[in-house]
């Protein structure tokens, strides 16, 4: 498929029992040394007892919940390298060490863009991915559809929604998109249980090989490129 336009993004959503998001605020972000104490804000946070939005100019998001924490951040054409989301996300299993962590997820986007081709996105999912059949001619308008896929790969389960989505773009309207979500997902073995947050931060910093072999899914086997984006890295 011909796309001119790709955006990506990744979010770490650490799962954790027993958390009150109405304590996860900018002052104790900076004071226990989770983010950098020069960091700025976009706007005022979001701050209740069931949800903490904090959000940087520097493009990281903290959005804190019950039961979990996300860290997430556009990377778009950046290195892997420069992104900054994940390292946050480890600062605060070092600092939190002995909360009551559960397991965390590797969250990677992908947004393809169809400027010139209205009607792509919605044509692959039922197209493409779906079969043929009498169930497709029904209503009165084109079939809309999203597919939900599970795999097992060796080291976790990775969860696969596909969506049709449109892109808002300043000044020249909204675009037929593909949205792909993914989710690797990490519990914790019996064998680290002693050693929770260790045992995160170790999968944490592996995130680059996740987010790459998720970008080579994508382009690879559902786009139809030929070409190895990274030949390297094996699902």
């Amino acid at each position: 498929m011909e796309h001119s336009l790709e955006m990506q993004e990744v979010a770490i959503a650490i799962n954790v029992a027993d958390f009150n998001p109405g304590s996860f605020n900018l002052d104790f972000l900076k004071m226990s040394g989770i983010i950098p104490k020069d960091w700025e804000l976009v706007q005022q946070p979001v701050l209740n007892n069931a949800l903490s939005q904090i959000s940087f100019t520097n493009g990281v998001n903290i959005i804190a919940q019950p039961r979990t924490i996300t860290f997430l951040e556009a990377i778009n054409k950046r290195e892997l390298s420069a992104i900054l989301a994940p390292r946050v996300a480890r600062q605060c299993l070092d600092k939190l060490a002995h909360a009551e962590y559960r397991g965390v997820g590797i969250n990677p986007k992908i947004l393809i863009g169809f400027p010139q081709q209205e009607d792509a996105a919605r044509k692959y999912i039922v197209e493409t991915l779906l079969a043929p059949g009498e169930w497709r001619e029904f209503g009165q308008a084109p079939l809309k559809a999203s597919i939900n896929l599970s795999y097992q790969l060796s080291r976790c389960p990775l969860s696969l929604n596909i969506t049709e989505v449109r892109l808002q773009q300043p000044q020249q309207g909204s675009i037929p998109a593909l949205l792909f979500t993914g989710g690797f997902a990490y519990s914790i073995p019996k064998e680290h249980q002693s050693q929770k947050a260790a045992y995160l931060k170790k999968r944490i910093s592996n995130w680059q090989g996740d987010f790459e072999a998720f970008r080579e899914m994508i382009h690879k086997k559902f786009l139809g490129e030929k070409r190895t984006l990274f030949p390297n890295q094996i699902l």
